[in-house]
């Protein structure tokens, strides 16, 4: 009896920092779409970045154009990935494929630059983008929800077969 118990408290401390780790990931898959955006908005590959959704669509401050703007929009875009990831976490972590987070983060694209552009009154509507801004933010969005997808669905995977192994051997 005392050996069942203690197997399920190590499954649910399992279970916590499983989503830990989740979270975790999305803010470093945040944090690290956020920065490449940033590089393709610098390089001219994307007429948006990060600091044009997150602070030049709200402030007019002249500090939004500099590089404390810059930093602290890609900051904002790891913790806004802390929800996506959350959510990722509640709806697919128990589908093991690369697929279902390159879909994922095709929807997050098209919920961004399509259900939610009336909110961002300087980003020109989808319609008005260029085909530069609309391939390299679609994929860059790509590899994000491939990044946060495989990575919570791998750890999952792995946190699953773990506790087999354990209630096996």
């Amino acid at each position: 009896m005392a050996k069942r118990e203690k197997l399920e408290q190590n499954n649910r401390e399992e279970s916590r920092s499983l989503l830990a780790r989740s979270l975790l990931t999305g803010f470093i898959g945040g944090l690290i779409a956020s920065i490449l955006g940033l590089i393709m908005y610098y390089f001219n590959f994307s007429k948006v970045g990060p600091t044009s959704y997150i602070l030049r669509s709200w402030l007019e401050a002249k500090w939004t154009h500099e590089w404390l703007g810059d930093v602290i929009s890609i900051v904002l875009t790891g913790v806004i990935s802390i929800v996506v990831a959350l959510i990722y976490y509640g709806i697919f972590k128990k589908m093991h494929s690369m697929w279902v987070g390159a879909v994922f983060g095709i929807v997050l694209w098209g919920i961004l630059f399509y259900l939610l552009q009336p909110i961002f009154p300087n980003i020109p509507p989808l319609t008005e983008l260029n085909k530069d801004t609309i391939v390299s933010t679609l994929c860059l969005f790509i590899l994000y929800g491939t990044f946060i997808g495989y990575s919570i669905s791998y750890d999952y995977n792995d946190t699953v077969v773990r506790g087999k192994q354990l209630d096996n051997g």
